[in-house]
């Protein structure tokens, strides 16, 4: 429900009786609303992270009526102000809402304009300071969703290679925390400044910069930019096979990250996109361009994005990439995982017998870089093996293994003769490297060349 009865909100501005019957509807119509988005948007946890129909006339629905309520909301917004007592950090909240909306269709679709409508929502919180009168009520609730929208404004930026904005947006947080853990005796402290923690070292590990003639800095971007398509060779044919599902997976001990994102999984989903493009241009309604029945054409492929998954939690999503895969399609799988390596000598070279790379599980992590199974009779459980993988080679299939023991993936073999790319990152640096892109293991060896 509302934060506030709606008759005590009525009642403060005078006798009941005496407020005109518009404005008690404004206020009902209001109350309505907004019970009915935090409805929707409470329920898009429940719907299933896998499969990519499911999901889309909900979403449709969500993003109507937030729609609505923002139109509502500036519409009607004196006399909200008067008979409702609306305040500016509520105005925040349903753009922050907004924001997050499109970010997790940004996530669930793959189109990047969608960062670029989050973004505008997330900028205009700050530049209208919907936020500022939260550090004067002695709620620290609200403080915590200033930080939150901090946190998830960073993110989008981060991916907009918005660098200038991102530091600015980390000097602020660190002040909003700072003021918040000395006005609140709050357990949560040692988290926010966590958060400050990893987001310094996430923006530290890409410290390339590049320098205009006038000495200006130029943000570069991993991005496919629509005139950087690079030509085909000569005799190559277009549209024989085409990407349209990856599975980003990060599960690297001791690696950067920020939220759930590492700096491996960040780099890569951005080689897999175009540069963002000017949404209003394609779209008349936030969120229903694509329909359940008819999805439009994506020009990207579709992604998941895994940080630390289970066995189950990665076969599961794989298991729906696969079942959803389009006719001449391809199925990318990025591993940047930790390698688990067997103990002793095996009699066999099975798709079994040399390790893989580490799933999660809450067992404590041994060897820093390296788990090693404990029984020498038994397989690793929580470890992905080469011959995890054979049922989907029904398939085409593109696997890029980015880890210590990615050699264990070397003699992949092809069972059904479907097309097959098995990609391996040294286990080793080049000596030429060696301190130079992987100090602290900032990254892992493969996606190196994302710096360039």
């Amino acid at each position: 429900m509302t934060e506030f009865p709606l008759k005590e909100i009525m009642s403060s501005g005078g006798a009941e009786d005496d407020i005109p019957q518009g404005e008690r509807k404004t206020v009902t119509d209001f109350c309505y609303l907004l019970d009915k988005s935090k409805q929707l948007f409470n329920g898009l946890r429940d719907l299933p992270q896998y499969g990519q129909k499911q999901w889309q006339s909900y979403f449709g629905r969500t993003f109507d009526v937030y729609t609505k309520l923002w139109k509502f909301q500036q519409q009607h917004r004196q006399v909200l102000d008067n008979r409702y007592g609306l305040k500016r950090w509520q105005i925040g909240e349903i753009a922050s809402k907004i924001g997050q909306l499109y970010y997790h269709y940004y996530l669930r679709t793959s189109e990047t304009s969608y960062l670029n409508e989050a973004f505008s929502f997330y900028s205009a919180i700050r530049q209208r300071s919907y936020y500022s009168q939260v550090s004067k009520e002695d709620r620290p609730e609200l403080v915590v969703k200033k930080l939150r929208y901090y946190a998830r404004f960073i993110v989008v930026c981060l991916l907009l290679n918005k660098m200038d904005v991102v530091k600015d947006l980390v000097k602020e947080l660190s002040d909003e925390i700072e003021d918040y853990t000395h006005r609140f005796n709050t357990e949560d402290q040692v988290e926010w400044n966590l958060v400050l923690q990893e987001v310094a070292a996430f923006i530290e590990a890409d410290p390339v910069m590049v320098l205009n003639d006038d000495n200006t800095i130029v943000i570069t971007s991993n991005r496919l930019a629509e005139a950087g398509a690079p030509l085909l060779e000569q005799g190559m044919i277009v549209g024989q096979l085409t990407l349209a599902d990856a599975l980003i997976i990060g599960n690297c001990n001791n690696q950067v990250k920020f939220s759930e994102l590492t700096v491996d999984m960040f780099r890569m989903l951005q080689a897999l996109e175009r540069e963002p493009m000017n949404l209003a241009s394609q779209m008349t309604k936030p969120g229903m361009q694509e329909s359940a029945d008819k999805p439009a054409r994506r020009e990207n492929p579709h992604k998941y994005l895994l940080y630390k998954p289970t066995f189950s939690q990665l076969y599961t999503f794989l298991a729906a990439s696969f079942k959803e895969l389009p006719a001449n399609s391809v199925l990318l799988i990025y591993l940047s995982a930790t390698g688990v390596f067997p103990t002793g000598r095996s009699d066999s070279e099975g798709p079994y017998d040399f390790g893989g790379v580490l799933t999660n599980s809450n067992r404590d992590i041994i060897n820093g870089d390296a788990i090693h199974k404990r029984n020498q009779t038994h397989k690793e459980m929580h470890c992905l093996h080469p011959g995890d993988l054979y049922p989907f080679t029904r398939k085409p299939l593109f696997i890029i293994v980015d880890s210590s023991n990615s050699v264990a993936y070397k003699n992949f073999t092809n069972l059904f003769g479907q097309p097959l790319v098995c990609l391996l990152s040294p286990t080793t640096y080049p000596k030429a490297l060696q301190g130079m892109f992987c100090a602290d293991i900032p990254s892992s060896n493969l996606n190196c060349f994302l710096y360039s």
